[in-house]
């Protein structure tokens, strides 16, 4: 079993940038991956990091602007996001799984969300 608690959301103007945290305990030897969902909309994949941090992958709306990594001595994983848009105003979710793939139903375990608002 795998808890996971994300943290990092908040208000931030077009242009500005957040971080965002995923805290993993339990067993903690998964890929990670980031999504998130807008009002009204499908939750949609952001990004993927593989379990020795080494492959990830990027959605293309988010590609040079966000940047996942982890600290595994830290069961932690991070969404580094500048440059942030009003349409990445979204609950942002990290997933555990067995690999680094955009398919949500793939994940195994989730976190409850935060919520990331940009204003323009």
């Amino acid at each position: 079993q795998v808890q996971l608690v994300e943290s990092g959301g908040g208000l931030v103007q077009a242009g500005g940038s957040l971080r965002l945290s995923c805290a993993a305990s339990g067993r903690t030897v998964y890929a990670m991956g980031w999504f998130r969902q807008a009002p009204g909309k499908e939750r949609e994949f952001v990004a993927a990091l593989s379990r020795s941090g080494v492959s990830t992958r990027y959605a293309d709306s988010v590609k040079g602007r966000f940047t996942v990594s982890r600290d595994n001595a830290k069961n932690t994983v991070y969404l580094q996001m500048n440059s942030l848009k009003p349409e990445d105003t979204a609950v942002y979710y990290c997933a555990a799984g067995r690999s680094t793939t955009a398919v949500p139903t793939t994940y195994d375990y989730w976190g409850q969300g935060t919520q990331v608002t940009v204003s323009s």
